[in-house]
């Protein structure tokens, strides 16, 4: 599909005429730090939220509410005649909506999808409303945070793999002649969303997408650094004493299954990230 690319200067009709269309038939991806802030604006636990009203794992928000005309059925947190009943814990997606945002070699850019303007299709109207720059979009929406939280998990997403390519690399398992464990990277790559949770299991699942954590003052940054240090100390205890070449092998494909996971939250590339780290082990002695 053609991408549109952007910059903060420019000017596009993005003032929003609330008729809901968006709210119908998309794929909306959540991370952790966007699980916990639809919870604070539920008021319900972390665990309750993502359980009544995510799909596969917290890593996708559940859509089954009323349909419209074109048969998409509504977000689950919409209520008919007043909108998003959590705006204010929106995630990501919706603040950016109708934008998207690629991030390449550490820099953001904006972009839309398509040759027309994504609105124009449902809100033509908007045409009639004042224009705005994507900057001002933008500090209007209140992304900064929730980008901050983004860039925050693509980071601890490669620290989960790290331990995959330890696990792999470092313990012997490549050196033994091994050549299943990078197969299973491949196929875990390929993975519709429902196998990938199905294969990481409740346990992991619960300590990637609802962490215990506490004192980090809404702050995305410090709430990622802290389920970072738990994740890595979860692996630490679980992998630790491996004394075979089998038990290692499954520990890399299920580190390694846990951050193509939430690769799938974060809207990556889960093949092309799979395919990469493929290359990678592959450039670093381990064998397929």
């Amino acid at each position: 599909m053609q991408v549109t690319k952007l910059n903060s200067e420019s000017i596009l009709p993005l003032t929003c005429s609330r008729s809901g269309s968006c709210c119908f038939g998309k794929d909306v991806m959540l991370n952790p730090w966007e699980l916990f802030s639809f919870s604070q604006e539920k008021k319900i636990s972390i665990r309750d939220f993502r359980d009544l009203y995510s799909e596969f794992g917290g890593i996708q928000l559940l859509f089954d509410g009323k349909t419209d005309k074109k048969g998409q059925k509504a977000c689950s947190q919409y209520l008919e005649n007043a909108g998003c009943s959590v705006h204010i814990g929106r995630p990501l997606a919706c603040r950016l909506y109708p934008l998207g945002r690629q991030v390449q070699f550490e820099k953001a850019e904006y972009i839309y999808e398509g040759n027309a303007f994504p609105c124009l299709t449902d809100c033509s109207e908007v045409l009639d409303l004042p224009k705005l720059s994507v900057g001002e979009y933008l500090k209007g929406q209140k992304a900064h945070q929730y980008e901050k939280a983004l860039d925050a998990y693509l980071m601890i997403m490669q620290n989960i793999a790290d331990i995959g390519f330890e696990l792999l690399l470092d313990s012997g398992l490549s050196a033994s002649g091994d050549i299943k464990t990078l197969a299973i990277w491949r196929i875990i790559g390929k993975e519709t969303h429902q196998e990938s949770a199905k294969r990481i299991g409740k346990e992991w699942m619960d300590y990637l997408m609802i962490p215990n954590i506490k004192n980090h003052e809404n702050n995305p940054v410090i709430f990622a650094q802290k389920h970072s240090d738990l994740l890595l100390l979860k692996a630490q205890e679980k992998f630790g004493n491996l004394q075979t070449f089998e038990e290692l092998h499954k520990a890399s494909v299920l580190i390694i299954a846990v951050a193509l996971h939430l690769s799938r939250g974060l809207r990556a590339d889960t093949k092309g990230l799979s395919e990469h780290w493929i290359e990678t082990a592959k450039s670093h002695g381990a064998k397929e």
